[in-house]
């Protein structure tokens, strides 16, 4: 049952280390904390592999890319790697520009990832090399319809093929694949793209779910994607502003349990 991934992450209490963007990294630290993890932000290049040494899990989010933070997630990633931890990438922006671009890409040489998380249209620069995007949020033509999906997860599949990660596209409906194994999430409400880095606060999360649950890294993405869908239609209200909505979106992940998730979650295995 994936509820027993979230009891795992609020038992073990795993410390994340989130190389993340300055537009979000407070939401970021504080999701981290909500699921019952520890985050540590770190991304100066002189330090960063022995944060990565005494955490558990490493998030790799490229929102504000510049050169400096660049080596130090190919840094990272690697010390991760060689302490076999899991390691999650967020190519925020992907296909937006050449640099964002190629940085995904020197990454993917460089690190192995055990998931990948983004929008359509991020993935789908991954995935092919090249794409459009409306700045950091998908492009509208790229959208997951009951029409695109066997298209949708027949790329999907072939990447976690291909990359050896999980691959988790994210939007109205969020697909998640491993190349064999795949599901489909309905978890979720409209206000969470009103928000900036309800994204990156899934990412976090993820490393959370991951860094708790090396038993089990698909499980471990399922329990977390439908978490935090569901504490999203949790919190909303009607009449709510977004930065209400920000606030209980938090809330509603710091008092998940596990019949909460058991109850609320809405996963269809393909």
């Amino acid at each position: 049952m994936i509820s027993q991934c979230l009891e795992r992450v609020q038992q073990r209490s795993p410390l994340v280390h989130c190389i993340t963007n300055y537009v979000t990294v407070n939401d970021c630290a504080n999701m981290v904390l909500a699921c019952g993890a520890s985050p540590i932000m770190a991304d100066d290049i002189h330090e960063v592999e022995d944060i990565t040494t005494i955490c558990n899990g490493l998030v790799i989010n490229i929102g504000t890319l510049n050169e400096r933070t660049v080596a130090s997630m190919i840094k990272a990633g690697k010390k991760a790697n060689a302490l076999g931890h899991p390691v999650i990438l967020d190519p925020v922006g992907a296909g937006a520009s050449a640099f964002r671009t190629e940085t995904v890409f020197q990454l993917l040489r460089e690190v192995k990832f055990t998931a990948i998380r983004g929008n359509i249209s991020e993935i789908k620069t991954v995935a092919l090399g090249s794409g459009t995007t409306k700045g950091v949020d998908a492009d509208i033509a790229d959208e997951v319809t009951a029409q695109t999906l066997p298209e949708v997860l027949h790329f999907a599949r072939r990447l976690a093929q291909e990359t050896g990660a999980i691959i988790i596209i994210t939007g109205k409906q969020d697909l998640i694949t491993d190349g064999e194994k795949s599901c489909l999430i309905s978890n979720g409400h409209a206000m969470m793209s009103r928000i900036t880095g309800s994204g990156c606060m899934l990412t976090c999360l993820l490393g959370a779910y991951l860094a708790a649950n090396t038993e089990d890294f698909f499980t471990a993405c399922v329990a977390a994607v439908a978490a935090m869908g569901l504490a999203g239609e949790q919190a909303y209200q009607p009449g709510c502003g977004t930065l209400t909505f920000r606030t209980a979106l938090l809330d509603a992940i710091s008092l998940m349990t596990a019949d909460i998730l058991d109850g609320g979650a809405s996963v269809e295995y393909l």
